[in-house]
């Protein structure tokens, strides 16, 4: 079978994490007798360097005539300047917006050897696996007004977190979804206390929750979530939350597994069933980390498993997918580590050496 998909590298250590996953799916390909076409374009500051902008109109048209999209990383000190007028964030957001990219699913699963690579006890994140489920298109980075202005007293800045029916039940229903094919338990976060977009938000949930009575919901503060991912992370199944919460939360959920670098993301345009093939971008959930950029050190870990995310939620490729998580798996047996998650007793490798051991899983 043939795939295409597009191939965004990005900043930093987004290209080279990129061929490091490329390595690995064609492994896969030549395992499982698939071909894939991959299409290369520029986003992020690279893209502003070249184009003058962060996401070109040819990026955007590739991206909607593939199958999927992989994208490496933006960002750096480079383009950081609070004045300027164009950053390479924003080709990342209008690559969400533009692709219709409203449900991003983010794993959370330790490792059983790497338990002891935390900040945390052994104890706490042993058994660890859940699913962030987070709003991607609506809420403060999206919704109007959002300005800046000068009074007599004073710059101000305003920001509005708006949330409707629709955005809200559809990313609900992703969460449901997701957790009827695992352990059957949905905790939607919001800040109903305080805020009219997360009392609506809980509101629709219980609506929603009525066509699911093989699920248990139930709801929890967003401050008070933030305190259990430390406390008891082997409570949670699968998380549905907006789009800034979310933000936060899954950085700090990140850091229950080692590290960044292990940790895979989807960002799907529909909701996931059984036996469906949707289009998504995949990403890890790590920046573009400019000061390790060329020196062959980021994990690119979390960059193959989101290729693994692709292979099973856009091109239906279940057990291809299997194959790549699997040899993940066992490289990190058999004792190899990048220095992120490095520990005594490991073996320490570089970018291009793990990905050369996972591709060679895959492929023996």
């Amino acid at each position: 079978m043939q795939f295409e998909l597009a191939v965004l590298p990005g900043d930093g250590v987004g290209p080279e994490v990129t061929t490091e996953a490329i390595k690995v799916l064609e492994a896969v390909g030549k395992k499982f007798s698939h071909s894939f076409k991959l299409n290369y374009g520029l986003v992020g500051g690279v893209a502003i360097d070249q184009e003058g902008t962060a996401l070109p109109e040819d990026t955007l048209k590739m991206c909607r005539a593939s199958g999927a999209v992989l994208l490496g990383a933006v960002g750096g000190p480079k383009w950081d300047d609070p004045q300027a007028k164009v950053h390479p964030e924003d080709g990342l957001l209008a690559l969400r917006k533009g692709l219709g990219l409203f449900a991003n699913l983010r794993p959370v699963k330790v490792s059983p050897v790497l338990v002891d690579s935390t900040n945390l006890k052994p104890e706490v994140i042993r058994g660890v696996d859940f699913i962030f489920v987070r709003e991607l298109t609506g809420g403060l980075y999206f919704a109007q007004p959002k300005k800046r202005w000068q009074t007599a007293k004073g710059r101000m800045a305003t920001d509005s977190m708006t949330y409707s029916e629709q955005e809200i039940e559809r990313i609900v229903r992703v969460g449901f979804e997701l957790a009827r094919g695992r352990r059957k338990k949905l905790t939607s976060v919001d800040k109903a206390n305080v805020l009219e977009s997360s009392r609506l938000w809980r509101q629709v949930a219980v609506e929603v929750a009525g066509k699911y009575p093989d699920v248990e919901l139930d709801h929890m503060l967003v401050d008070a979530c933030s305190m259990r991912i430390i406390q008891n992370p082997a409570y949670f199944d699968v998380l549905v939350t907006e789009n800034m919460f979310g933000d936060i939360l899954t950085d700090e959920a990140s850091m229950l597994a080692g590290s960044m670098g292990m940790l895979p993301s989807a960002s799907l345009a529909g909701v996931p069933q059984e036996g469906t093939k949707i289009f998504g971008m995949y990403e890890p959930i790590h920046g573009s980390a400019p000061r390790r950029a060329g020196l062959d050190m980021a994990n690119p870990i979390a960059m193959i498993l989101s290729t693994a995310m692709m292979l099973r939620h856009s091109f239906g490729l279940a057990k291809e997918a299997q194959s790549v998580e699997t040899a993940v798996d066992e490289v990190l047996s058999d004792g190899y580590r990048t220095y992120d998650i490095m520990a005594e007793g490991k073996t320490k490798v570089g970018t291009k050496r793990m990905g050369d051991l996972t591709a060679g899983k895959v492929g023996g």
